[in-house]
């Protein structure tokens, strides 16, 4: 039961709300006045079907002032909102089938626009439904919708008419309405890029602005201007490497996607500062996404950019960072979008995709492509730290095939035919440079990238020829390469005339300093004197043999055989080395009968045949002069220690020349009257002629073999013993420079031939 004191106090309230609604008027006069107010104003306000034909009923605006007043008096304007709110939330299904309609009818045609009118409509249902200053007296909007009814433009917002509206329009708008509104949007921007200031969009952009679909699809609106700029930038800078393209994509977002941007991210906006302010956020994002897509496309061509180098450069330059200041790099693609890792792995990718680093490769292929990556990574990293990751598979790759060194002499003496390419003519030629321990005392040191790996060092040369030399730990490799292949190429001079390999000599002193080309210097003096001493023999008793005379102790070791020329060539062989002994008393000649060339003219009984052949087939086609016809066997007794491969070699040149024929297999006989070639007969297989000079592979494995003996006492006396312990000991063998990789090598083909066997890293003698 309540107390008297409860039963005072809901009486006071009673009479309080009672006589605010009847306003002290007599009776319930009052009461009855305030209840016809409210049913004006609800009445007034309630939301209404645009698609009802019937019209609307008119209002006399001085009674629904007069009802407001009298509504407002009673302090019951925001039960006034609820009740309003709660009509137009039940007035919701009329939109809904609007909504239904043209989602339909898009979802069959696809056209845009029935989305297009779908908005504009949603537009009216909304202006139609909004209590606005020429319905709803302004001073109780604020009562009516809550918050303040004017914005700093002095417009009036409705923040809980505009919630409700939306709450229950994004509720029952279907997926496929977000599809238009992207496509819409997108034609926006089409039609933006291609003529600006379209005054159908302007109507677009506001109706958007007054549903709020601007802040609901804001991300899809970006993602507009996202594939956008991807599709410009694949389809204008796809292939194009020859110019830069960054700053041309940077005018064009400022012509025309700009514009575009000011319509969802710059409305509102009264001045350009101020717009600007307002698409600082986004135009950054589009900004970042433009590079990014243009450095996802060179990293993909970067492959084919590197072969097409330096008609690719434009697009090293967009990749490229551009240093402003000491410890300062203003960003282009690549250090903008933090992807120099990915561009690593792509060129690391496309190297083994195109077999580039594969034993089928040719190796002056593989160091062309490498001179190539050097320049073009030199342009987009200054400071070397993405070529010393993209190079060192390179690097160790080249540096286990064996014939690289030769490929890079050979490009430094000029041999067009092994790798001319290599050497840039218009790059100053520059020493060697070894690498050097870091000065921190000077005072340009700067510090190493954030991104180089712990066996970074940066490499101070631009010179192309000192990175491919410091492949390997020392340049004497190169030197003893340079002497083999020099010593090729002047035993191969048939005129006497040594300017070019002079020259080239002189331009590799530059590189690798004078006192590593003594020997070489000693090669070019040794064909000078030859020269000398042949004329004053040829002064004293004239012949026909002019041969190249050379201090065995400078050259690289020739290869030697076991030839003996028959007939006149030994008497020619003989004469000469007789004048030779009278001018030069204290040094005798060692014949090298299978080097050099020998010019015959053959008198036969029909017919005269000039050749110039090697001396091995001079000394066969001498025999028979003798008798006309010779086996195999018998040729080989009288020249010496020959191979049977080299002897049917030989004689194959001259059945070639239709001088000699083999009757019987093995039996060869002199045309001395020309015959028709046989049907079917067949010449020996040429083989390659071999160098005269050995190789530095060769001549590695004939002074190993020197060491052999000293690495089998070792195995014998202490029994299994690991690489790095054998090359320990044989550094106090007498003569013994080889590095632990030569020796890996050494002890790997000792493994082939069954001399030694290896388990964990432990050698021990073979079984």
């Amino acid at each position: 039961m309540a107390s008297n004191a409860v039963r005072a106090q809901v009486a006071a309230k009673w009479q309080d709300s009672f006589a605010r609604l009847n306003r002290t008027e007599p009776g319930i006069t009052g009461l009855m006045s305030f209840s016809e107010a409210w049913t004006l104003a609800i009445t007034f306000l309630k939301p209404y079907d645009l698609n009802d034909p019937t019209p609307r009923p008119q209002y006399d605006m001085r009674q629904v002032r007069t009802a407001f007043d009298t509504i407002n008096k009673c302090r019951r304007l925001p039960v006034m909102l609820e009740v309003f709110l709660e009509d137009m939330h039940k007035s919701q299904h009329l939109i809904a089938w609007e909504v239904g309609v043209h989602m339909n009818l898009y979802e069959s045609n696809s056209d845009l626009e029935t989305v297009r009118s779908l908005i504009f409509r949603l537009v009216e249902w909304y202006n139609a439904w909004k209590p606005t200053a020429e319905r709803v007296p302004v001073i109780y909007i604020r009562h009516l919708v809550g918050n303040t009814p004017f914005t700093d433009s002095a417009k009036p917002s409705y923040p809980r008419y505009t919630l409700a509206f939306q709450t229950h329009l994004f509720s029952i708008l279907p997926t496929s309405f977000a599809r238009g509104v992207k496509m819409l949007v997108a034609a926006t921007l089409v039609r933006t890029v291609s003529k600006p200031a379209d005054q159908n969009d302007r109507a677009l952009w506001q109706a958007f602005d007054t549903l709020s679909l601007i802040e609901r699809y804001e991300t899809l609106i970006a993602s507009v201007g996202y594939e956008y700029i991807e599709s410009h930038v694949l389809e204008t800078c796809t292939g194009q490497w020859a110019e830069p393209m960054l700053a041309n994509l940077r005018s064009w977002m400022i012509d025309k996607i700009v514009p575009w941007m000011l319509w969802p991210f710059a409305r509102g906006a009264t001045n350009a500062d101020e717009a600007k302010t307002m698409m600082q956020g986004v135009g950054s994002r589009f900004d970042f996404h433009m590079h990014k897509t243009l450095c996802d496309l060179r990293t993909r061509e970067i492959f084919d950019i590197i072969v097409d180098f330096p008609d690719s450069i434009g697009a090293l330059h967009d990749l490229k960072a551009r240093v402003y200041a000491k410890f300062y790099y203003k960003q282009e693609c690549l250090q903008r979008v933090d992807q120099r890792a990915e561009f690593v792995q792509s060129i690391r990718q496309a190297s083994n995709e195109e077999a580039l680093l594969h034993p089928g490769a040719d190796t002056k292929d593989i160091l062309i492509s490498y001179v190539s990556t050097i320049k073009c990574l030199r342009i987009v990293d200054p400071p070397g730290v993405l070529l010393f990751k993209v190079a060192d598979p390179i690097r160790r790759y080249l540096r286990n095939r064996p014939d690289t060194i030769r490929c890079i002499v050979a490009s430094l003496v000029g041999d067009g035919e092994s790798g001319d390419s290599l050497v840039d003519d218009n790059e100053p030629i520059q020493p060697v440079q070894q690498p050097e321990v870091e000065n921190y005392a000077d005072p340009d040191w700067t510090p190493e990238p954030i991104d180089a790996g712990p066996d970074f060092r940066a490499s101070k040369t631009s010179d192309v020829i000192s990175t491919i030399v410091s492949i390997y730990d020392s340049k004497d490799l190169f030197i003893k390469e340079l002497q083999v292949l020099l010593a090729q190429r002047l035993l191969a001079i048939k005129d006497g005339n040594c300017d070019r390999e002079r020259r080239n000599i002189e331009i590799l002193k530059i590189r690798f300093g004078e006192s590593a080309l003594q020997v070489c210097e000693v090669m070019l003096r040794d064909m000078t004197d030859s020269r000398r001493i042949d004329q004053h023999v040829q002064s004293q008793n004239s012949t026909i043999m002019h041969p190249t005379i050379i201090s065995r102790h400078f050259w690289p070791a020739l290869e030697t055989s076991g030839i003996v020329l028959p007939g006149q060539f030994k008497v020619l062989q003989e004469q000469y080395a007789k004048e030779f002994s009278i001018f030069k008393p204290d040094k005798v000649l060692r014949w090298l009968p299978h080097l050099g060339r020998v010019h015959l003219k053959l008198e036969l009984e029909d017919r005269e045949v000039d050749a110039d052949v090697p001396p091995l087939e001079a000394a066969f086609i001498e025999l028979f002069s003798e008798k006309g016809t010779w086996t195999v066997d018998e040729l080989i007794s009288r020249v010496g220690t020959v191979s049977r491969s080299a002897a049917l070699k030989a004689l194959a040149t001259w059945v070639d020349m239709h001088v000699l024929k083999e009757d019987n297999e093995n039996v060869f006989r002199l045309l001395s009257v020309a015959e028709e070639p046989t049907p079917g007969t067949k010449s020996a297989p040429k083989l390659d002629e071999l160098p005269p000079v050995m190789s530095i592979q060769q001549q590695q494995a004939e002074q190993m073999r020197v060491y052999w003996k000293f690495v089998e006492g070792m195995l014998t006396n202490l029994g299994s013993l690991p690489l790095d312990r054998i090359q320990a000991m044989l550094k106090f063998a007498p003569g013994y420079d080889r590095t632990i990789e030569q020796l890996g090598s050494f002890m790997e083909a000792a493994r082939r031939e069954g001399l030694v066997a290896t388990k964990d890293g432990m050698w021990k003698l073979g079984k």
